[in-house]
């Protein structure tokens, strides 16, 4: 019995162990057909090309070798000519009776700014009646004089005393009249209300006077004008750029406000000493006012430097602007295009674009980058 016994026990042990081992399988086999497939490794794949159906739809352009010379960009302010920049200086003391014109107005040579009540009129009225009764007086004792000595009666040198007493009272009575004209006023009519008037046409670009204030005889000037049909652009350039700046240098300026306005000036001065705490020389530029430029615009000039270097030039509309870099499409083969990141540095004349490093001369490149790159992205 107690061998019955074992050899059942045996078999039961053998069952179980066989029993589990197919489970074993089973779930390895339900393991195996839920996982995924292995993955494949490709090699060799450029993720900068790209294949289009029809290449020929974008001409190429064959980059050329350019002589250009590199650009020296400074900022500035606009300010006004001081060499057309006139005072308005009132000779007669007085106090303000009536403004015509104010800060910015545009005005024309004759015109009337203001009106001063003043005292001086009349002191300079009295002084030229006074000249003239002189002048009456020495020019009946010249008379006398002169019929005197025709009878001998006075000698020529009482003669050449009075003929000299005669001419320095005209002389006096011309001073006073041109006093009173340098007064705003008239022998003919003379009033205690002096017009001050614009000596020159042009804009008035400071006002130092206001209603009931008081004028002093050439003290503070109530107005300038300044003629704005040329203006400065006054540049800093660091110590270590002005060697390349030159008097008669014609310069590219653009204001900040109308970037698309090109202008053209000419570097007029450039100053002898520097700011000690920022290392720069103030440069004079004289420019043309179209009149758009206001005083105190911020500008940026641009001048070509004396040194020229050969370098890479591509049509501008080659050039794709992505991610802060620039890129440029060059043929592969298999109707493949390939991105290459280039550095631009200078626009060119005629829609060229100056190309630092990335292509060559003799290089092809797509012409039109945006209609290239458009496709590429409908894919």
């Amino acid at each position: 019995m107690n061998r019955i016994a074992v050899r059942v026990l045996v078999f039961a042990a053998l069952a179980a162990s066989l029993s589990g081992l197919m489970g074993c399988k089973v779930k390895a086999a339900d393991a195996a057909a839920e996982a995924p497939p292995p993955a494949k490794v490709v090699g060799d794949v450029d993720v900068a090309s790209w294949a289009v159906d029809d290449p020929s739809k974008y001409p190429l352009f064959t980059a050329e070798e350019l002589e250009t010379a590199p650009k020296l960009m400074v900022t500035g302010t606009v300010n006004p000519d001081v060499a057309r920049t006139v005072p308005v200086i009132s000779l007669a003391t007085g106090r303000v009776v009536e403004i015509k014109a104010r800060l910015g107005d545009e005005v024309k040579k004759g015109q009337v700014l203001l009106r001063v009540r003043s005292d001086d009129i009349s002191g300079g009225f009295a002084n030229y009646q006074s000249a003239v009764a002189d002048e009456v007086l020495t020019n009946a004792q010249w008379e006398r004089a002169q019929e005197l000595y025709k009878h001998g009666a006075i000698a020529l040198n009482d003669l050449q005393i009075a003929d000299d007493t005669e001419q320095k009272a005209k002389i006096a009575v011309n001073v006073a009249a041109e006093h009173l004209k340098l007064l705003g006023s008239t022998v003919e009519h003379p009033s205690g209300i002096v017009d001050l008037v614009a000596p020159v046409s042009g804009v008035i670009t400071d006002q130092q006077v206001t209603n009931a204030a008081g004028v002093q005889s050439l003290g503070t000037n109530p107005f300038t004008i300044s003629d704005l049909t040329y203006v400065w652009v006054v540049c800093d350039v660091y110590e270590n750029d002005i060697p390349n700046v030159r008097l008669g240098d014609i310069a590219e300026v653009r204001l900040n406000a109308m970037p698309d306005l090109v202008l053209k000036g000419t570097v007029s001065n450039i100053g002898p000493i520097l700011d000690p705490n920022i290392r720069t020389a103030k440069v004079r530029i004289e420019v043309r006012n179209p009149g758009s430029l206001r005083i105190g615009m911020f500008a940026t000039a641009a001048f070509e430097g004396r040194k020229k270097k050969m370098h890479t030039g591509i049509p501008s509309t080659a050039i794709l602007h992505m991610h802060d870099r620039d890129w440029v499409y060059v043929p592969a083969p298999e109707n493949k295009f390939r991105r290459v990141e280039v550095i631009s540095g200078n626009s060119l004349p005629n829609g060229m674009q100056d190309v630092r490093s990335g292509i060559k001369p003799g290089q092809q490149v797509v012409k039109n980058t945006l209609a290239l790159q458009n496709e590429i992205d409908n894919e």
